[in-house]
């Protein structure tokens, strides 16, 4: 009696099949996956093990490990309440100013006119700016010796008289965040621009024709649209400003009186001057940590938006 073998081999073919086709993406992935856990992930927890670590190279001798003592002296620094505050208000009026001056201009790019690409150009412009270019640029503006804006903020009333705000602990950090605006418009411009462009216009055609005023167009239409790409771009921007100290670093170094640190910026001069690098992760991690609930809450919520 003979047994037949031929089943039990086209079994075994078929999941050799199944599992090189399971395995055909993820070894076309591979390259990218491997520069990712060795350039992102791999120094992010050795920056993680850092904040549980005292490492403080003018310290030397007394480097090892603290467990949560890094975090502990986080709850006693004043400096880095002081510089969390300003981190919100820092984040929060950049924010806001980049997406109301982001969706108008989108909003008009959207609109057919004349030199409309050379009016694109130039407003995608700071963007391929460099950051420290663009702090210095602002910086010499802000200089009454040699830049206009004194002059004419006094001129306007906003000012008694024309002077350095970046020298005023009050003022200090409306210069920063000017120089962030004209520095971020550009993305929500872009990616507001994209997703305006790919409303159907039969939309507002058949809202034209039910009587809907402009405002309630946009109101019914627009905006119901690019909630989806609002709730990413902000998230996004968010991140990107809470930590993005270069025009801080460059324009002010956290003065005067370190009324513009922000935590980015404190975390630099704490890792870099004071080479207490253990504790500058460990503020680094809780950046991190808060940054990363913001950005589940903002997913959620977009999430929500697009059903």
């Amino acid at each position: 009696m003979m047994l037949d073998t031929s089943l039990p081999a086209s079994n075994m073919r078929s999941r050799r099949q199944r599992w090189a086709r399971m395995l055909e993406p993820w070894c076309y992935l591979s390259p990218g996956l491997v520069l990712i856990a060795v350039f992102i992930f791999v120094p992010m927890a050795i920056g993680i093990s850092y904040a549980f670590q005292s490492m403080n190279l003018l310290n030397p001798m007394e480097n090892g490990w603290v467990g949560w003592d890094n975090f502990s002296a986080m709850l006693d620094d004043r400096r880095f309440f002081k510089a969390l505050g300003h981190t919100l208000n820092w984040t929060l009026s950049s924010l806001l100013l980049q997406f109301f001056f982001g969706l108008l201009l989108a909003l008009l790019l959207n609109r057919e006119f004349r030199f409309r690409r050379w009016v694109q150009a130039l407003v995608f412009l700071p963007w391929a700016v460099p950051a420290f270019l663009s702090g210095l640029t602002w910086s010499w503006l802000f200089n009454p010796v040699v830049g206009p804006l004194p002059q004419w903020l006094s001129d306007s009333g906003i000012l008694s008289q024309p002077y350095n705000i970046l020298s005023d602990p009050q003022l200090a950090i409306w210069g920063p965040v000017i120089a962030n605006v004209w520095f971020g418009i550009p993305f929500f411009a872009i990616t507001l621009l994209a997703a305006l462009q790919s409303i159907p216009q039969d939309l507002y055609e058949a809202a034209a024709m039910d009587g809907a005023s402009g405002w309630q167009q946009f109101r019914r239409v627009t905006l119901p649209f690019l909630a989806p790409m609002i709730a990413i771009t902000v998230m996004l921007r968010t991140i990107w400003i809470a930590n993005f100290a270069d025009l801080i670093v460059v324009m002010t170094d956290g003065g005067p009186a370190g009324s513009t640190a922000i935590l980015s910026s404190y975390i630099f001069t704490t890792a870099y001057r004071k080479l207490d690098f253990g504790y500058a992760s460990a503020m680094a991690v809780f950046l991190l940590l808060l940054m990363t609930v913001y950005a589940l809450v903002l997913l959620r919520i977009r999430h929500q938006l697009l059903k």
